[in-house]
């Protein structure tokens, strides 16, 4: 059975720092590209960031550029996501995906003062 559990997310003050969590079990971790997206109220879900099979490239998007930082563990199946000068317009529900194939049901992170 497929899983991708998130773990890490919760409230946090705007210039705070998260690290976001994602175990992945069921499948073989190191064949997928992992990424980390998001979905805020009322907006569409999007890309944050992804890392290649080995993790010898990233990818980020404008709005997190410089602040997050993407990685992963294939000895652990974990992919993590390190948020430093977290934003209030960060605030959303976060989701690890393998391949755009395979998602997690996500872990919520709120940024406020």
């Amino acid at each position: 059975q497929v899983q991708l559990v998130e773990s890490g997310g919760g409230l946090v003050q705007p210039g705070g720092s998260l690290r976001l969590s994602c175990a992945a079990s069921g499948f073989s971790f190191s064949v997928y590209a992992m990424s980390w997206h998001r979905q805020a109220p009322g907006k569409e879900r999007e890309f944050v960031a992804t890392i290649t099979r080995f993790g010898g490239s990233t990818t980020y998007a404008d709005s997190v550029k410089g602040r997050f930082t993407i990685s992963r563990d294939n000895a652990k199946n974990t992919v993590y996501l390190q948020m430093n000068s977290l934003k209030p317009e960060d605030t959303a529900v976060y989701y690890c995906s393998a391949g755009a194939f395979y998602w997690g049901q996500g872990t919520q992170v709120t940024v406020s003062s």
